[in-house]
């Protein structure tokens, strides 16, 4: 299988913060490179290329040439890492692949034309996934996925194996779910209202937390009333009872 890019990189013996450090002064970038029955392998490789990758038609779906002394290898970028200040590139972890080996991507998802649901009965479209998982060999991975909803009227919806996809591609989810629909405006803002509360549970939750912490303080000052009161009636119960003998 031939490939657009092709990465030089160098072996990688030392390990830890300060010898990664180190290397990314140098203009490198710490990584490693894995897969299915091999040993993990530490690699330096040039930040420009993982840009590169990036900027590919393809994105992280690229297939690339890793070559490390002379050994090529077929790799994917599997993720990356940036540091959250300077937002300079940190880390890098390749897949190895195998032109015979299936694998399962995230392919963009998009939809063409207008469909009469929306143009002429008020309806919106509704996408259900961005993205789908797509099983297939590294040299038929798609750059996206479309499908044309311009027939689907409104309470109508494209699932899973109404989608037209490749020789040789699968998406690895249930033939009957909807990936797309078209549904009437009450509907589609009953979703949005959920969605919210579902998003915003998170927020929510974090108010009372918060709330419940400045609480957890007022206990902390009553107690020291309590400790107050008690020392308060103690002395003041044996004084008068002295009084009385």
């Amino acid at each position: 299988m031939e490939t657009t890019l092709t990465l030089n990189a160098t072996p990688r013996d030392q390990h830890g913060k300060g010898p990664a450090r180190r290397l990314r002064a140098s203009g490198k970038l710490p990584a490693i490179m894995y897969g299915p029955g091999e040993t993990a392998r530490s690699i330096a490789v040039d930040p420009k290329d993982i840009k590169a990758i990036l900027a590919a038609p393809l994105g992280r779906n690229t297939v690339v040439t890793v070559s490390v002394e002379g050994s090529r290898t077929l790799a994917m970028l599997k993720g990356y890492a940036y540091h959250p200040l300077t937002r300079a590139l940190e880390h890098a972890d390749f897949y190895t692949v195998a032109v015979g080996r299936k694998i399962i991507v995230p392919v963009p998802f998009h939809t063409t034309g207008k469909s009469k649901g929306v143009a002429t009965q008020g309806g919106i479209l509704r996408q259900i996934y961005r993205t789908l998982p797509v099983l297939c060999t590294p040299d038929k991975i798609p750059a996206k996925i479309e499908a044309d909803v311009t027939a689907l009227e409104l309470g109508q919806a494209l699932h899973v194996r109404d989608l037209a996809l490749p020789e040789g591609v699968a998406v690895k989810l249930d033939a009957g779910q909807t990936v797309v629909s078209i549904v009437a405006p009450e509907k589609e803002e009953r979703a949005a209202e959920a969605a919210p509360g579902a998003a915003g549970a998170a927020p929510g939750a974090a108010a009372p937390a918060a709330a419940g912490a400045k609480d957890a303080k007022a206990p902390a000052a009553g107690a020291k009333d309590a400790k107050a009161a008690p020392a308060k009636d103690a002395k003041a119960a044996p004084a008068k009872d002295k009084k009385k003998k």
